[in-house]
């Protein structure tokens, strides 16, 4: 339930804001309440409108991996701001940025800085189209790869069926251009390949499903992945935008030993402020203006604010121990949420890679989007406002992944832990 002061700035907001929020899931709208507004956050914790404080489990939907106002990012930020906000112009610190990724994420020689996660994506598809001189993407069901026209597609029920419009404002022509496969399934793609493979520009995929809760992906899948783009000359686009540097130093590639032609990045390398990047072969980045045919432009690309704080992110993550840490405090949370559904008697599967994980309403693994929609959402919108109830700020979406950071201390665990506790005793 929200607080007073939230109440009243959410009624406030739906008349200047449609649905009185600037992104759909913020709403609340999926657990049956309303949103909590907040005003401040420091290290792990939220502080709402009315001064309550969180353990926060969204991390501004995976950033703030140092935990919030991280005061190293803060000073950083700072100072690029004293020397102007924005020029419009190149600087030396997207070069260093390039080659900190380029030497993270071996299979992105060359990279090019946007503005969001949305325009990574973009870029990438369309360098991949232009490379391959091919119109069709393929994409996952419950895959969400950003808001452009062509991303914004249902899954059919079949092995692999052309996409149909998700959103009103989608034209059919363009929604057309997108086929879509169940993920972690290896034959649909096979399949699909088989009676399409000729017109195939790219396939887009998370390598750690995060849009549909935390499903890992199976080897077989990679496999299947990695051999069908290259036997049909097509590319292989990895989204990482919530995975890179999140899972692994090298994101999710580096885990699973991915090679893929292009990658899209954003949230950590921004260090919580705008920022997106898509890279991969040199060979392929070098379509894109102004040395080749493939348009992208941004006045915002490259924001020195964004970038300072990226870079100072990144250098953080780089201390010995950073990613034994948030492997040993995401563990704790599984084993938090493990104990307190057991001792409640209320099924549960917890699926984590790292500091990255979900609690799905039900009793199996999930492995695609069907299994995920097969969940207790009833009992999840419960157990998110008990949680809320007990001061921990968890997704309000069953089909959304939680973070944790480095910030997450025995304080945090141990508040979290009571509100587990209770939260699973109110089903």
């Amino acid at each position: 339930m929200a607080d007073p002061v939230s109440r009243e700035l959410f009624a406030r907001a739906s008349k200047v804001i449609p649905g009185g929020v600037n992104s759909p899931v913020r709403a609340f709208r999926a657990v049956g309440g309303e949103p909590i507004f907040i005003k401040e956050a420091h290290g792990s914790m939220l502080v709402g409108a009315d001064g309550t404080e969180y353990v926060d489990y969204i991390g501004s939907w995976g950033p703030m991996i140092l935990g919030h106002a991280h005061p190293d990012v803060v000073a950083a930020i700072q100072r690029a701001a004293e020397k102007g906000s924005s020029y419009g112009a190149p600087t030396e610190a997207e070069i260093t940025m390039a080659e900190r990724i380029r030497d993270a994420v071996p299979s992105m020689e060359m990279s090019r800085l946007v503005s969001s996660g949305t325009e990574a994506t973009m870029g990438a598809l369309r360098v991949a189209r232009g490379f391959t001189g091919r119109d069709l993407i393929v994409k996952c069901i419950g895959g969400y790869h950003g808001g452009a026209d062509y991303l914004l597609v249902k899954g059919g029920s079949g092995l692999a069926t052309l996409g149909e419009p998700d959103s009103a404002g989608v034209p059919s022509a363009i929604a057309a251009t997108t086929a879509v496969v169940p993920y972690n399934d290896a034959y649909a793609l096979e399949q699909l390949f088989a009676e399409r493979g000729s017109e195939i520009a790219a396939v887009i995929f998370e390598p750690i499903a995060g849009n549909m809760g935390c499903i890992p992906p199976d080897p077989v899948w990679l496999d299947a992945l990695r051999t069908q783009t290259q036997n049909h000359s097509a590319l292989l686009i990895c989204d990482e935008v919530m995975t890179g540097f999140r899972v692994a130093w090298g994101g999710a590639q580096a885990l699973y030993d991915i090679r893929p032609d292009l990658t899209c990045l954003g949230k950590i390398i921004g260090g919580g402020l705008p920022v997106g990047a898509y890279g991969g072969r040199t060979e392929i980045m070098e379509k894109v203006a102004p040395v080749g045919p493939v348009y992208q432009a941004g006045t915002l690309s490259g924001n020195p604010l964004a970038v300072a704080a990226g870079l100072e992110t990144l250098e953080l993550l780089l201390r010995p121990g950073v990613y034994d840490d948030l492997e040993h405090k995401g563990d704790q949370v599984q084993a938090l949420i493990e104990e307190h559904a057991g001792a409640a008697g209320v099924p549960i599967s917890v699926q984590r890679v790292g500091s990255m994980l979900t609690a799905f309403f039900r009793g199996k693994p999930i492995r695609n989007w069907d299994e995920a929609a097969d969940t207790d959402r009833d009992a999840f919108g419960r157990w998110h406002a008990a949680l809320l109830e007990n001061g921990v700020y968890w997704p309000p979406s069953q089909f959304e992944a939680a973070f944790i950071s480095l910030a997450h201390d025995a304080e945090a665990l141990d508040k979290t832990s009571r509100a587990f506790k209770a939260a699973f005793a109110a089903l």
